[in-house]
């Protein structure tokens, strides 16, 4: 990951740049316009229950895996890098038609996160917009949130607060052990920049938010497991620093700059 001086230097553009689609596919014109707006969209069904629940299978095998290799329910990152069906998740026909309706024709999809919430997990992913990480220029990246697990207030669903895109990049600090996140930058106050709106889901739905919304989620003091997979996706005429580009796959039309990877399906399922 680039530390804050490195992304400092590369001079990105931290703009939200608004959907300009006027005749989405898959989305209705109401949800567009909601997306300009509040910098989200939430509840959109993907996958019925037999759907979801075969890919839940799957990962509960895979956290088995990891953890039993030392990683941890939180360290699942690249995840499309290394296994076939996250994969087909990033390049899964439904997900990436609700994406083009919001960015546009010519996709790449270039992360997969698993976020993962075991029952009574104390930690918490602090306020941060997703910007303050990626070295990517300009911000025209949203992200994909499907849920594995029903996601809930009581076991740490996602929190958006509403229009914080609208203000740029916001000045953030390193987090501390006594602030017991996930992630390494908090920025402080955030409920002063609008409404906090819990993003409740139910397994097989996706919430989609731009880079720069101020998002996080509280601890999971249940005893039900919270689980989403994030999946990331830019338009094409973004360029990536630290060659982050050599993981972004084409998802839809074409990268006419020949910058992204767009590396093949891995073979190990």
């Amino acid at each position: 990951m680039p530390t804050w001086a490195q992304l400092a230097e590369i001079g990105r553009d931290l703009r939200f740049y608004p959907s300009l689609t006027k005749h989405p596919k898959v989305l209705i014109q109401e949800q567009v316009t909601n997306f300009n707006r509040v910098g989200y969209i939430k509840g959109i069904p993907i996958f019925d229950e037999a759907e979801i629940g075969e890919h839940r299978q799957y990962f509960d095998a895979l956290l088995a895996s990891v953890i039993a290799e030392g990683g941890s329910s939180y360290s699942i990152i690249s995840a499309h890098m290394k296994y076939g069906k996250v994969y087909d998740l990033l390049t899964h026909p439904r997900i990436v038609a609700c994406v083009k309706d919001l960015i546009g024709e010519d996709v790449i999809g270039w992360g997969a996160h698993y976020f993962c919430k075991m029952p009574h997990d104390s930690k918490t992913v602090g306020w941060h917009q997703d910007a303050g990480y990626w070295p990517l220029s300009p911000s025209k990246t949203v992200t994909v949130w499907l849920a594995i697990d029903d996601a809930a207030v009581e076991n740490g669903a996602m929190r958006f607060i509403a229009g914080s895109h609208h203000l740029g990049h916001l000045t953030a600090r390193h987090s501390d052990p006594d602030d017991n996140s996930v992630l390494g930058q908090i920025v402080e106050n955030a409920e002063q920049h609008g409404e906090s709106v819990d993003v409740e889901l139910k397994a097989g739905e996706i919430s989609i938010h731009t880079d720069l919304l101020l998002h996080g989620s509280n601890a999971n003091p249940s005893s039900k497991r919270r689980c989403g997979l994030t999946l990331r996706y830019c338009t094409s005429d973004v360029q990536a620093s630290y060659r982050w580009n050599r993981e972004g796959v084409v998802v839809s039309g074409k990268d006419n700059s020949g910058h992204w990877g767009n590396p093949p399906r891995p073979t190990v399922d």
